[in-house]
Parts: C-alpha cells; sequence; structure tokens
C-alpha cells in the first residue's frame, strides 16, 4: 500500500496523510520510504500499468475540491485523469476498485444523520462513489459509512490486522433497522463497504488491485 500526497507545488496539506497518526508506520523510516510517496509517482505508475495493491491518492489543496481554496472542476479534472489512465490499461481496470470521497469538512453537502462515534464525533454526510467491475451498479448504499469504511474495507479484503487497537477500524459493522437504515442499532458502528460489491467472479480477490 503506498499513500501518495499532493500534486506539485507549494499547496502541499501536511497533516491530510491519516497514516502519518499511525505509529507503525511514521515511526519505522523503512516504512516512510517505501509506502509514502508523491503523487506523481501514482500517476507514473499508473502510465506503466503497474500499480501497488493499494493507493491512497490525496490531492493538494489546489486540486481537492475543497471549497476554502479548489474548485469542484479541478477535482474533476483528476479524476478524469485517473479513470483515462485505468481506461488504458484494460487489465488493470478490470481488477481495481477506484474509491471516490471528499473532505466532510466541505460545504457541499448535507448533514443527514451524524453518529457520536468517539471523543472527535463524525463530520456531515459525503458522497463516496465506487468505479470497478466488482460493484452493483447503480446501488445506492445506505449502510452508515466514514472515511474508516475504506480502511475497514482494506483490512477485511486482504485479512489484515486494524491499524491500531484503538482507532475507528475496530468499530463493528452496523446493524441496521430497514425502516430507518442510517441509524445503525448497534451504534458506534461503521460499515466496510462490502455491501457495495459483487464478488461474484469467483476466487480470492486478496491480491486484486
Amino acid at each position: 500500500m503506498n499513500v501518495l500526497i499532493g500534486t506539485g507545488g507549494d499547496w502541499y496539506c501536511d497533516i491530510c496523510n491519516p497514516f502519518q497518526y499511525a505509529t507503525s508506520i511514521m515511526g519505522n523510516p523503512a516504512q516512510r520510504g517505501a509506502h509514502i510517496k508523491d503523487a506523481t509517482d501514482f500517476f507514473d505508475g499508473l502510465e506503466r500499468g503497474q500499480l501497488p495493491a493499494v493507493s491512497f491518492l490525496k490531492p493538494d489543496s489546489f486540486g481537492d475540491g475543497h471549497p476554502a481554496s479548489s474548485k469542484l472542476d479541478v477535482l474533476e479534472a483528476l479524476i478524469d485523469r485517473v479513470l483515462d489512465g485505468l481506461k488504458r490499461h484494460s487489465d488493470l481496470a478490470e481488477d481495481t476498485a477506484f474509491i471516490i470521497t471528499f473532505d466532510e469538512g466541505g460545504g457541499y453537502f448535507d448533514s443527514g444523520f451524524m453518529q457520536p462515534i468517539d471523543f472527535f464525533g463524525d463530520g456531515p454526510r459525503i458522497p463516496l462513489i465506487i468505479v470497478s467491475p466488482f460493484t452493483r451498479g447503480g446501488h445506492v448504499s445506505h449502510t452508515y459509512g466514514d472515511h474508516a469504511s475504506i480502511v475497514k474495507f482494506i483490512e477485511r479484503n486482504w485479512r489484515l490486522k486494524p491499524l491500531t487497537s484503538h482507532s475507528r477500524d475496530n468499530l463493528k459493522n452496523p446493524i441496521i433497522d430497514p425502516s430507518n437504515p442510517y441509524v445503525p442499532l448497534n451504534s458506534p458502528a461503521v460499515g466496510d463497504l462490502f455491501d457495495m460489491f459483487h464478488f461474484d467472479k469467483g476466487g480470492d480477490h486478496s491480491n486484486d488491485n
């Protein structure tokens, strides 16, 4: 897994790498050197059709669509660049789940139900879109999710342990009341995104991109 921050210039967001708060990663120079990269490394790999099993691509403040520093069409152009790169490598696209999400501190989206997850609460409701041959086309998931849901998906799919003993990826998957699916009956709980996929192609997907 690589975490890729920024697209160049002086717009680097030095608090936007979520894994810098995990001692197991940032406290290990070898881990930092191997997995904390610049976004240019991602696009170089995409151009060659060679990506790690997991990559987090965090645009810099100029291109992240955040209302304080960017515009949505700039972010959309970056998303198009990734999609176009995947289309040029059909074998890569066939095994890839491209997950697109936003900053919960933005100003474009509605509040919805905000679950009191921990001391930091949780943020306003935001879009999360998955582009993949493995997704259920046209499906809208009502399961309560969080940015930690992406980490939970990775850990379940690759059979990994949680980042720490106290991080949000330790939370249970929601138990849902169909009449009010957004509010977990077993709060605090966040989903792992598996209800958005159909892995009926068969086999073990732990080595997929």
